[in-house]
Order: C-alpha cells, then sequence, then structure tokens
C-alpha cells in the first residue's frame, strides 16, 4: 500500500530515548493542533495515513518508541518509502545522556519499557539497588541501539538540560508554519561547563575571546545587551572568528542542503553560555537571516 502524493497535512514523527520528553513533546504538539497518536505499530502507519488523507488535510503526529520494539525493524524502512513517495515526514528524535535519563527514572520511579524481567524494575534506583542501576543503564544502551537508524535519520534535540518549558518552545520552532522542507539552520549557545550539546552538527569553541565576565559592570549582563554587544564589536580577535565560521557556513550550506539535509546545528560555547556565545549567535541570526528558516537557541539563558 502507498501514501498518495497529494497528501496535505503535515506529518510529524515523534520518537526518542524513554525519557527523554516524549509525553512534553506530545502534548505540545496537541496544543499545537496537531492530531496525537502514541506508540502505534509501524504495520498500522501507511493505513492509518492512508484513512488521515480520506478525511482531508489534519496536522498528524505519530510517536514510535521501544514499546513497539518488535516493529520498530519495519518503520525505517517506510519512513524512507514515505519519503520517496514525496510525503513530508518531520521525523523527530528526542535524546538525553545517561546521567538525565537515569534521573529521571529515579525521580518518576517508572520502570524502563525494555525491563529484562517482571521482577527488575529499572526505576528502583535507592541506595543498595546497585543491580538495579547496571541493568538500568544496560537497558538504556540496548535501547540506543535499537533506535540508532530512526535517529540516523531524525532532527535531534537533545533534552539532558532542557526545561520543559524550553523544550515545547523549541519543539513549537521546528513545527511551526515557517518550517519546511528547505534546510533549517540553528544556532545555538551554550556553556562549557554544563556539556556540549548532543545534537549539534558544529561546535565552535570561543572561550580564546576576551571575556567580558572580568569587566564588573558587564558582568550581570549578556550578549544580547547593548554595552556587551558594543565591548564584543571592538575587539577584533571577535570579528575575526565570526567572519570565520560565517565563512565555513557559507560554503558548505548548500553542500547539506543538496543532500537533503533538513536540519543543521551550530553550537556556539564559551564557559558561562552569557555573553560571547550570546552574542555571535544573535551576530549569525541576523548574517544568516536570508537563508530562509533560521532558529536561535540560548540554551543557558532560555532555562532562567
Amino acid at each position: 500500500m502507498t501514501v498518495e502524493h497529494e497528501l496535505q497535512g503535515d506529518v510529524v514523527l515523534l520518537t526518542g530515548m524513554s525519557g527523554g520528553g516524549k509525553s512534553v513533546a506530545m502534548h505540545a504538539l496537541e496544543d499545537a493542533g496537531y492530531f496525537c497518536v502514541d506508540n502505534l505499530p509501524a504495520e498500522l502507519l501507511l493505513d492509518f495515513l492512508s484513512l488521515e488523507q480520506q478525511r482531508g488535510e489534519r496536522r498528524v503526529a505519530i510517536a514510535v518508541d521501544v514499546r513497539s520494539a518488535g516493529s520498530l525493524p519495519l518503520m525505517l524502512p517506510l519512513l524512507k518509502d514515505l519519503r520517496g513517495q514525496g510525503v513530508a515526514v518531520r521525523s523527530i528524535f528526542l535524546d538525553a545522556n545517561n546521567d538525565a535519563l537515569v534521573r529521571r527514572f529515579s525521580e518518576t520511579r517508572r520502570p524502563h519499557p525494555l525491563r529484562m524481567d517482571r521482577d527488575t524494575s529499572f526505576g528502583s534506583l535507592e541506595a543498595g539497588a546497585e543491580d538495579g542501576h547496571r541493568v538500568l543503564l544496560e537497558a538504556i544502551q540496548l535501547e540506543r541501539e535499537l533506535l540508532g537508524g530512526l535517529k540516523a535519520e531524525s532532527t535531534v534535540i537533545d533534552t539532558s538540560q532542557l526545561r520543559p518549558a524550553q523544550l515545547r518552545a523549541w519543539l513549537a520552532d521546528l513545527v511551526g508554519p515557517n518550517a519546511g522542507s528547505k534546510l533549517t539552520l540553528v544556532f545555538e549557545s551554550f556553556a562549557f561547563k554544563h556539556g556540549v550539546p548532543s545534537d549539534a552538527d558544529f561546535v565552535f569553541d570561543v572561550r580564546v575571546l576576551p571575556n567580558p565576565y572580568y569587566d564588573r559592570e558587564l558582568r550581570p549582563l549578556t550578549g544580547r545587551d547593548a554595552p556587551v554587544a558594543a565591548y564584543l564589536a571592538a575587539q577584533p580577535e571577535v570579528g575575526l572568528m565570526m567572519g570565520q565560521i560565517a565563512g565555513f557556513l557559507s560554503r558548505w550550506l548548500p553542500n547539506f542542503a543538496a543532500d537533503q539535509r533538513s536540519y543543521l546545528t551550530v553550537a556556539i560555547g564559551c564557559t558561562g553560555g552569557q555573553h560571547r556565545s550570546v552574542y555571535l549567535v544573535e551576530m549569525l541570526v541576523r548574517q544568516f537571516s536570508h537563508h530562509g528558516h533560521v532558529l536561535k537557541r540560548h540554551r543557558e539563558l532560555d532555562a532562567r
């Protein structure tokens, strides 16, 4: 069975790690007007989309995770087949590092869906439950392996450091009215002391640039404030670094677009994610505004 090219409604395939934020994301999509279906078996995907086509234009979000482990091998070929037919399916993968996933299972006390037997609770991480902790990490690793193919075909959002409100906002940007088939370019500032975003395609370290933090008057401000911007704009090294980053992206963006990439994340990091990285992201977003769908994120500032 095939789905015809004239399918008009948006189709979002939401997948990712257990504990990665799928429930928050599904609620956000529902609030955005999507008809959401959770844990749909791959065997029913084409029939479901065909039925939706008959009903008329409607935005649809389908969540798939390891609870349907038996049908996961079918999902990747189906996704490629749908895209080959011209159906615009946006696949979004919610990821998080192991520490964040372990912490979330500990806080919610819920079992991991890949538990090896009915007597072992992967969510039980109380003092002395070393075996439970070890088995939880094994389950997370197994889940990563099972979902590796889908992740490679998806837009990845690293939720390790994100609050629910941030995830909802970032997801709204991804599926908003300006999001289309053209390559989406994302600039994200971050603090190295809180870790590098795992969803970054390119990471630029700007910690070598002059730091406004050491100016007492600039310290409480951010790279979005005029005094900080003026300070950094006056530093030759800053202009040189920004020009080299922009030159690299300008040279290679057409190649990424030609490779049918739908999403490219450029992460700019400094020590605290407050001054230098924020300023460069703001400037780069302005410089590449002509590109089309350009998003900006300030991971540390957005979390305040």
